[in-house]
């Protein structure tokens, strides 16, 4: 079974980016990182795909998914399998 492939839509200030940022960092997961305030890219493709703008956003091979606490808890699930930092 491959890992799946993750992208983060997130910006630095929201308060909910930063709870999944730190799961992040805590499992030590390789996360690709979309800041949706510095590329304008970024944010224009959250849109296209979900119809909102709104972050954190994880897409797991492609799929979106929103709110943090469901990231955190996906995350967490699926620790084991996700491919680590280093």
């Amino acid at each position: 079974m491959s890992q799946p492939n993750l992208a983060l839509y997130f910006y630095e200030a929201c308060p909910y980016c930063q709870f999944v940022l730190e799961a992040i960092d805590d499992l030590d997961v390789k996360v690709e990182y979309c800041n949706t305030r510095e590329d304008r890219n970024h944010y224009n493709k959250l849109v296209q795909d979900t119809g909102r703008g709104t972050v954190p956003c994880l897409y797991i091979d492609g799929q979106p998914m929103h709110e943090s606490a469901d990231i955190v808890r996906w995350l967490k699930a699926n620790a084991a399998k996700l491919t680590k930092n280093g």
